[in-house]
């Protein structure tokens, strides 16, 4: 694992807004008193949701909220690579999968156009509105190659489609996430090809077996 650092460059202080510090509340309420510091991912995440990125100074806010000291919020903070420890884009946080099965679908093309529409990946763009990042598995092996873009999947993809989706984020639209062939979640492409045939799972076609005149059970059809 690679080591991860916070950013050099800090704010001077952070503030929960009201909205996250009532979700954090209500967060530290699922675990008994002295388990409060359970709650320290949840509110990671709250924080980041909040800021775009995690702070110094929110590491220790949240370190006050939980009774929990600083070093252990950070060791959970650096551990898990969900958490940005710098300033991302404000437009878009694109993480392109860059495992196995994405890669052999084209995943390299796809970093290719990031790099030369946004800039170096792991680095917030000249204009302060693009973040890429190359990442592990994200799961969706069956619609690579794939990536996540803010909260949500982006799959399907080709360079062009990339590029598209990078023009729209920075012309202020919202593309809609999801396959850009088309298909509905992880099906094959063109729709589904097994049980398309009602009468294999709605039991129609057992009906008829048992009606047959010389039908007899499994049982006494077995050898003895």
């Amino acid at each position: 694992m690679s080591v991860r650092r916070l950013a050099k460059e800090q704010p001077e202080t952070f503030a929960f807004s009201k909205d996250t510090k009532a979700k954090a509340e209500w967060w530290i309420k699922k675990y008994p008193e002295n388990r409060r510091q359970s709650a320290v991912i949840p509110i990671l995440w709250l924080v980041q949701k909040q800021e775009g990125w995690v702070s110094e100074p929110a590491i220790r806010a949240i370190g006050e909220l939980l009774g929990m000291p600083f070093i252990r919020v950070l060791e959970v903070a650096t551990f898990y690579t969900m958490f940005q420890l710098e300033p991302v884009g404000k437009a878009a946080l694109i993480q392109v999968c860059g495992t196995t099965p994405c890669m052999l679908r084209g995943a390299n093309e796809l970093m290719r156009v990031c790099k030369e529409k946004i800039g170096p990946k792991d680095e917030l763009s000249a204009d302060g509105r693009f973040t890429w990042q190359e990442v592990e598995c994200l799961g969706a092996c069956a619609n690579a190659p794939m990536a996540q873009i803010n909260d949500y999947y982006y799959e399907d993809l080709t360079p062009e489609t990339m590029a598209q989706i990078i023009d729209d984020f920075a012309a202020g639209k919202s593309p809609k996430p999801g396959s850009r062939v088309g298909r509905h979640t992880s099906e094959p492409e063109g729709g589904a090809k097994v049980l398309t045939d009602p009468t294999l799972y709605d039991g129609s076609r057992a009906k008829k077996i048992k009606s047959l005149p010389n039908a007899k059970p499994a049982a006494e059809k077995a050898p003895a």
